[in-house]
């Protein structure tokens, strides 16, 4: 058998040892697309949410760390108007606010021979419809409210009657008073999902019977601000 030689040139060596260099250094496959999406999102979702202390519950899909929605239409907000319209009726005086937490005031006029006049307050808070009527009602010694649920202008609007005796040390915003018979409470609680606005007027049972009327007119202008 004839043995064949294999001429190796010092050229033909240089190339060898380049392409086995650019073998051993080849760069790793990059990942499939969907592979590094579904990373990113589990390293997103196992981080706290910011300005949330440690031991916090997670919040909502689309929510923010100060409560707010991300989008319109979340569940987690069910965000309404941030304030409200309306049109006062020109008999109401407007007057100043007793408290920073008023945002408007109206003197109602005295009738029936009373010797006061209502006032109604205008004011924004959250805590929920029926937690508010509650407190409403503990100021009249628990006495029953009797309320009735519209719809205004797109807005959910919950009109509350009471009737009795407002108890000693007055109300929310109020200075202190003397307890009073023969007392009753308008209010309408219009429901924006993470907060509620409040127009709730107080007085004589006379003078807030007979501004009834216009009360109701008033409640049926409430609209969103723009």
């Amino acid at each position: 058998m004839k043995k064949l030689a294999v001429l190796v040139t010092p050229a033909a060596l240089g190339a060898l040892a380049l392409v086995m260099s650019l073998a051993c250094n080849k760069p790793p496959e990059p990942l499939p697309e969907q592979a590094v999406t579904t990373t990113t999102a589990s390293v997103m979702s196992a981080m706290p949410a910011p300005g949330l202390p440690p031991g916090h519950p997670a919040m909502p899909s689309g929510a923010s760390a100060t409560g707010a929605g991300a989008g319109a239409g979340t569940a987690a907000t069910a965000a309404g108007p941030e304030d409200l319209a309306y049109d006062a009726p020109k008999s109401w005086v407007s007057a100043p606010n007793p408290s920073p937490m008023r945002k408007a005031t109206f003197k109602i006029p005295k009738a029936g021979g009373e010797t006061e006049d209502a006032e109604l307050a205008v004011s924004s808070a959250a805590g929920g419809v029926d937690a508010n009527i509650k407190r409403w009602e503990q100021q009249f010694g628990d006495a029953k409210a009797k309320t009735e649920l519209r719809t205004v202008n797109g807005l959910k609007v919950t009109v509350v009657e009471i009737k009795g005796k407002i108890g000693a040390g007055g109300m929310m915003g109020m200075p202190s008073t003397a307890a009073k018979d023969n007392q009753m409470l308008l209010g309408a609680v219009v429901d924006a999902g993470d907060r509620q606005h409040f127009f709730k007027m107080v007085g004589g049972e006379k003078t807030v019977t007979a501004a009834k009327k216009d009360f109701d007119k008033f409640v049926s202008s409430l609209h969103p601000a723009k």
